[in-house]
């Protein structure tokens, strides 16, 4: 039986380690049917387009699809599958996945909440990864390309190549355009570490086909991803191994947050190697041999798999953007002014080929600001966007806005008013008092500048603080909010509390005192 499309495009991407095709099951082939049907016919279209979308990720399909809702006439373009990372190898799998290993630990931690731990609690692997597809190919078909197709915009297959600064060429056809958008998203980064490519290596595009779980892994680098995996597979059973070549996890996040997340992984059984630098691999047999450095002592670790997650790069490479006049970097990127425009006018771009923030709805908002600029002379601003984050470990760790050490740096003086997890009602009925709040505001002001929430659901709970920044409510009004009780993020308001607290100087509590007494 012959590969299906999606399989032969996976072996031809990810040919540096086995395994390099999904399992051949219906929810593949209903992901493949919404993402790239085998009988999609590109449209003939001779007239000029209004907006040319390049990359049907999250920010290429909200950009075609609010295009289209306005009446623009909209190609999009996409060389793989429609929904890019975010569905098929990026947050929608890995959240599926991290969701299961999130319940085998609950089971095993039991009588954390005064539960019976169950005698025995297998691990259907087989069984996880089959949920994680049924999910995509649920999901998939909100932006399936029919969907698309229905709601007025025309997709094509194929690789893009600009013919010119108004001119893009896919599968034989040339389209014209008014405006273009580049959203082509970025890919992992290889790690150039001696015999890695040899012995093959697991990134976020592979590591979602196994139908096995490891027996031993070793995961590269501390950021999100390598957090986020590496603990899942723990939980699965895994024997984890992860070397961060930083003296912490997560190096840009506080320094207190990451040491709750480095305690977390180290309870729940993951191998951890700080300050360790992965400096050679090698095979013996079946094994992979892994060599790496701390303060100068190398030694060696076996393992089953490897996984890389060092970082992402910008996908440029393929367009003939010099044709288009558009200036890029391979590393950072495409070159973009604060209004998302290249150096050709009337080229834009939006989320990870572009930015430094690379998530889901970073992409998404840049293309919506994109796109009025593009057809509506709009001037929005990239710079004026607050993005929040979260890395969805457990605990999570969300951030938004600047760090205190930001502040520092441009001479901003700072106040912070912290909240310990472990004295919010919620957190303790539900046995989840790792973590804080802390809420930093502009010395002498409630004007929030920034937060940071390590808690079992920050990711939520983070949002409340992003409305406030983004509307402009400071930390006073917040404590006027009425929250549900008892919630985990009645934090929030207890740091906005702690913050009212401190504008009772002595001489007004002497007036209200007197008051009181009159």
């Amino acid at each position: 039986m012959t590969n299906s499309p999606l399989q032969q495009e996976l072996a031809t991407r990810n040919d540096q380690s086995p395994p390099n095709t999904p399992p051949d099951d219906r929810f593949h082939r209903a992901l493949l049917y919404n993402v790239h049907p085998l009988a999609w016919r590109n449209p003939k279209s001779t007239s000029k387009y209004n907006l040319v979308v390049i990359g049907a990720g999250p920010g290429g399909i909200t950009a075609a699809r609010e295009a289209a809702s306005l009446g623009a006439k909209v190609a999009l373009i996409e060389r793989n599958f429609i929904g890019g990372d975010r569905l098929n190898v990026g947050c929608v799998p890995s959240k599926a996945i991290i969701r299961t290993a999130r319940l085998y630990a609950e089971m095993r931690d039991a009588d954390n909440v005064g539960a019976q731990v169950p005698g025995s609690i297998g691990i259907g692997f087989q069984t996880v990864m089959e949920r994680m597809r049924r999910i995509q190919a649920r999901l998939s078909r909100a932006d399936s390309a029919q969907r698309l197709s229905e709601t007025g915009v025309d997709v094509y297959f194929g690789e893009a190549r600009f013919a010119g600064p108004d001119t893009v060429e896919v599968a034989g056809d040339k389209l014209r355009f008014s405006k273009a958008l580049i959203a082509t998203g970025a890919r992992p980064l290889t790690p150039p570490i001696p015999g890695l490519a040899e012995v093959g290596y697991l990134t976020n595009e592979n590591v979602f086909n196994l139908i096995e779980c490891p027996r031993r892994l070793l995961v590269i680098g501390g950021g999100p991803l390598g957090c986020e995996l590496a603990q899942a597979f723990c939980r699965f059973g895994s024997h984890v191994i992860i070397a961060q070549d930083d003296p912490m996890f997560l190096p840009k996040e506080e320094r207190d947050a990451a040491q709750i997340l480095s305690n977390s992984l180290a309870s729940d059984g993951v191998e951890i190697h700080l300050n360790t630098t992965v400096v050679a691999v090698r095979k013996e047999g079946a094994e992979k041999i892994v060599d790496l450095v701390c303060a100068g002592d190398r030694f060696s670790v076996s393992v089953d798999e490897i996984l890389a997650g060092i970082g992402r790069a910008p996908n440029v490479e393929g367009m003939n953007l010099e044709a288009a006049g558009v200036r890029y970097d391979i590393g950072t990127g495409i070159h973009i002014n604060d209004f998302l425009q290249t150096t050709n006018r009337r080229i834009y771009a939006a989320g990870d080929v572009c930015l430094e923030h690379k998530f889901t709805h970073a992409a998404e908002a840049s293309a919506r600001i994109a796109i009025r600029n593009a057809l509506f002379l709009g001037r929005k601003r990239l710079s004026a966007l607050t993005i929040p984050w979260c890395t969805f470990t457990d605990p999570e760790i969300a951030h938004i806005g600047l760090y205190v050490r930001e502040a520092r740096e441009k001479a901003i003086p700072v106040t912070t008013f912290t909240i310990l997890m472990q004295d919010v009602d919620r957190a303790v009925t539900d046995g989840e008092e790792q973590g804080f709040v802390k809420i930093h505001v502009r010395q002498g002001s409630d004007r929030i500048l920034g937060a940071t929430v390590v808690a079992r659901h920050a990711g939520e709970m983070i949002n409340g603080i992003s409305l406030a920044i983004t509307s402009g409510i400071g930390l006073r009004a917040l404590a006027r909010v009425i929250h549900t009780y008892p919630t985990q993020a009645d934090a929030i308001k207890m740091a906005a509390e702690a913050y009212n607290r401190t504008r009772l100087t002595p001489t007004l509590k002497s007036l209200t005192k007197r008051w009181l007494a009159w």
